[in-house]
């Protein structure tokens, strides 16, 4: 099953539906939580006793064989759950946070003891204390929603997906999870589509993790395997031809100043300037002209670029638009990945390159001059679809499956390694 984000959101009414025609089945699930004595079997399993988000970070590699390891095991949970009736449809009825007094404060302890966000020991009442504050917490920083203790339209879309679509994502993503748990490299760069993620790899642990924005659902970020080759500080901005038809040539017919205000030159086959007001735009003639925005502030790639070989023609980078880094959905792109603090990275992967200290760096950004750097030893890159995956006793984490691809059986890999 697919749990598109529109989905999450339009259909809100069919999640519920069904979580209600197994409310009864759930309360066995909840009854064992609540019945069971602490320490047991079940208490090992979902550790919730601290109920803080904090347990949620990890350093644990996302492509690792310890995530596949502990997503197995946490099947194996999910199938107890699923058994039991899953878990107890939560009313998205109310903005639920901390002080409120509200008989639907229960209901949203038996879905958090049942998932194991909340300790057993909390109990049942309508009381929004602590305890669930920090168990919401935990369940919305295992969603990638912000952890802010309150219950709004996404918490409550993501806490009412059934536990068998659950289940069903965890099995998917275990085979994916297999196939790239192997020899990776002792240093790499993986990007996870639907989580928007980015995480650089050394001796097994992540040691920088990167807010990205990913393609849209029609113009997705695709799935590959690589080695990143060089780095462009200061880059041009080559326009693809998508861009150019579906874009820039709409743009240009609304305002015929568009390419001057954003400092795009039009180029020719053999590099020549063309005068933008000698093309007729009412055409697709410019389609055949090369579009190239000048370095600078307002590039569409700001400071970096991040190459690596792919028949894709897709990459990494900067973008001047850093405000999107902020916002849920972080579908925009037209397949490229842009990269939050992307320096940091740049300065990660240039370590081994002779000369490129961070200081270098930031001044050849400053110089505005467009400067390509080789690394001296390539890193690899792999941009993979992980929507399920655990970093460690009942730590599951869950994204929607923004492409729709959890239905797919069989992972495909474009590798040009």
């Amino acid at each position: 099953m697919s749990l598109k984000r529109r989905s999450f959101l339009t259909g809100a009414g069919a999640i519920a539906a069904s979580a209600v025609a197994s409310s009864a089945l759930g309360q066995s699930v909840i009854d064992q939580v609540l019945s069971t004595p602490r320490g047991s079997n079940w208490g090992d399993q979902f550790d919730a006793r601290a109920s803080s988000g904090d347990k949620v970070a990890s350093t644990l590699p996302t492509l690792s064989p310890e995530t596949a390891s502990y997503v197995e095991q946490a099947i194996g949970q999910y199938q107890a759950i699923v058994a039991g009736g899953g878990w107890p449809m939560v009313p998205a009825t109310k903005k639920l946070q901390l002080g409120v007094i509200d008989p639907d404060v229960q209901a949203l302890r038996r879905r958090l003891m049942v998932s194991g966000d909340l300790a057993a020991g909390a109990g049942i009442s309508p009381a929004f204390d602590s305890y669930v504050d920090s168990a919401l917490k935990r369940f919305q920083s295992r969603h990638g929603l912000p952890a802010d203790g309150v219950t709004g339209r996404y918490t409550y879309a993501v806490m009412n997906v059934p536990a068998d679509i659950r289940l069903a994502q965890l099995q998917t993503n275990l085979v994916r999870l297999r196939t790239m748990s192997g020899a990776l490299g002792e240093r790499f760069v993986m990007v996870n589509i639907p989580a928007a993620q980015i995480e650089a790899v050394e001796a097994g642990r992540v040691v920088l993790r990167h807010t990205a924005i990913v393609g849209k659902v029609d113009r997705q970020t695709p799935i590959l395997s690589s080695r990143i080759n060089e780095v462009i500080i200061n880059p041009y901005w080559n326009a693809p031809e998508s861009i150019v038809r579906k874009d820039i040539i709409p743009l240009m017919r609304k305002d015929p100043q568009y390419l001057t205000k954003n400092n795009i030159r039009l180029l020719d086959s053999r590099g020549n300037e063309v005068d933008p007001l000698t093309i007729d735009w009412s055409t697709e003639e410019a389609a055949k002209l090369r579009f190239r925005q000048d370095p600078g502030k307002i590039n569409a790639m700001s400071s970096v670029k991040i190459n690596f070989p792919n028949k894709h023609a897709v990459y990494m980078h900067d973008t001047p638009q850093q405000s999107l880094f902020t916002d849920l959905d972080r579908f925009y792109s037209s397949g490229c990945v842009r990269v939050q603090n992307v320096r940091d990275l740049v300065t990660w992967l240039l370590r081994d390159t002779g000369g490129w200290s961070r200081q270098r760096f930031e001044q050849t950004i400053r110089s505005g001059e467009s400067t390509p750097v080789s690394l001296a030893s390539p890193v690899p890159v792999y941009f993979v679809y992980i929507s399920a995956w655990s970093t460690g006793d009942a730590v599951v984490h869950f994204r929607d499956d923004i492409y729709g691809m959890d239905g797919v059986e069989e992972l495909q890999l474009s590798t040009s390694l």
